[in-house]
């Protein structure tokens, strides 16, 4: 397992441990109860570095290398899962994958960014930032599901749209802008859950919805740590300090009203168990679906409508 810098302490302890279990087999020695005691210890260190890990830590711990992405959670939450690809107009963007999957009896369009789990696919992903046509694609599908009577599940992870200049010669902005106006207007429920990095606008090119959740250990803001300390303090030196300023984090964001809840993760990330990760996610979609079903569509759309609307903080001045 990968180790991040504030996680070293555990690394040590869980060095140890296996060095002791290593003499007990070797040598046949009962080391039953210096193992029990060992594992407590590193349980009540896990325990405190994790219940209070900073902004910081939680931008690291959702681009941990081992963390599961996309078609991860989509190949075990569904059966049956049938990709689409392309978008009837410049091609299929591989940052972006989605298609149809049966989920205990009911269909589902679930669609998300694709980081890639080695180099070369990451290269192959473009680390799941996507052109104008993987939004494209991504519309094209969920009116699809929304022809079918569908409902949609997204799943944003990605560091920011692609920002090459054929992206933009091809209507990056406008692919965004569109996909927000026509998500606003989907007849069919939509649950938006970031799985890891939610930044900028090439994470709210799929992110309107319903019900917006977030993983525990994950991010989503309008800029990452290191754009913004390069541009306030002229250094990503400073992304620890941006990464606080930015109020990020899923507990922000909730209290901030941007989101509607908090996906709970296993102690240590989603990378340290992800069965038990789809195994809460699972419950959280079907949960909210069902929720959301029950609504009349007008209802359902009006309710997405004043949700966005209420966003935001202001205070009035007066003169």
């Amino acid at each position: 397992m990968t180790y991040l810098e504030f996680e070293k302490p555990v690394a040590e302890l869980q060095e140890q441990l296996d060095k002791l279990r290593l003499i007990g087999e070797q040598g046949k020695v009962d080391v039953t109860a210096s193992v029990a005691e060992m594992e407590e210890k590193i349980g009540e260190l896990r325990k405190n570095i994790y219940e209070n890990l900073n902004a910081w830590q939680r931008v690291q711990l959702s681009r941990h290398p081992d963390r599961p992405y996309t078609l991860y959670y989509i190949e075990n939450l569904c059966e049956n899962f049938v990709e689409l690809h392309g978008d009837r107009a410049v091609g299929d963007d591989k940052a972006i994958v989605g298609g149809f999957g049966l989920m205990d009896g009911q269909t589902y369009l679930f669609l998300g960014q694709q980081k890639g789990v080695n180099t070369k696919m990451r290269q192959y992903r473009r680390f799941g930032m996507a052109n104008p046509e993987g939004y494209r694609k991504a519309l094209r599908l969920m009116k699809l599901a929304e022809k079918f009577n569908k409902p949609i599940v997204t799943f944003i992870d990605t560091p920011g749209a692609f920002p090459g200049i054929e992206a933009e010669e091809r209507g990056q902005a406008e692919a965004i802008a569109r996909n927000l106006f026509e998500m606003t207007l989907l007849k069919v429920p939509v649950i938006c859950i970031v799985l890891g990095e939610g930044a900028s606008g090439g994470a709210i090119g799929i992110g309107l919805g319903d019900r917006i959740f977030m993983l525990e250990n994950t991010w989503y803001s309008v800029i990452s740590p290191e754009g913004c300390a390069s541009i306030l303090w002229r250094s990503a030196d400073f992304k620890e300090q941006a990464a606080e300023a930015l109020q990020l984090t899923a507990k922000n964001n909730f209290e901030l009203g941007i989101i509607d809840g908090i996906i709970k993760e296993p102690l240590g990330g989603a990378h340290v168990n992800p069965k038990s990760m789809v195994t809460n996610l699972k419950r959280a979609i079907k949960k909210n679906i069902k929720e959301l079903s029950a609504m009349d569509p007008e209802e359902r759309i009006q309710a997405r409508i004043d949700k966005y609307s209420a966003m935001g903080r202001f205070t009035e001045v007066s003169k």
